[in-house]
């Protein structure tokens, strides 16, 4: 497994853990505001719920990983991955009449899908200046 060294990503790992602690936060946010969120928005609690249990644990993760003594390339383009994946999905789901999204909905997950896809870009920088 290819491994980033410690040096070659402080901002990296500031990345990662930026990425870490806005995720676990807006889980936390999601959870809570669940039926909040249902009329405003459109936005189901059995999608947020879900949803907000989702980035818990990907807020874990994402910490952990900031944490490693070693950044795994491969880790972190998996990181990567999923965010720009994320992001896709979200504009997609805005778009798509899948879930009854009103119009602040649908301004709710395109501004999920920009902030995920910002970690993305800044994590997809750190990986590619660990790797020279």
């Amino acid at each position: 497994m290819t491994t980033l060294t410690l040096e070659s990503g402080p901002g990296l790992r500031t990345a990662l853990r930026a990425d870490g602690w806005s995720t676990g936060a807006f889980g936390v946010f999601l959870l809570a505001t669940a039926p909040l969120l249902r009329d405003p928005l459109g936005l189901p609690t059995a999608w947020s719920v879900p949803f907000g249990v989702a980035m818990l644990g990907g807020a874990a993760v994402l910490l952990l990983l900031a944490g490693a003594a070693r950044l795994s390339s491969r880790l972190v383009g998996a990181v990567v991955a999923v965010n720009a994946l994320s992001g896709v999905l979200m504009v997609e789901l805005a778009f798509l009449d899948l879930i009854p999204l009103t119009g602040w909905g649908r301004a709710f997950l395109l501004s999920g899908a920009a902030f995920v896809a910002t970690f993305a870009a800044l994590e997809f920088a750190g990986l590619r200046r660990g790797q020279r």
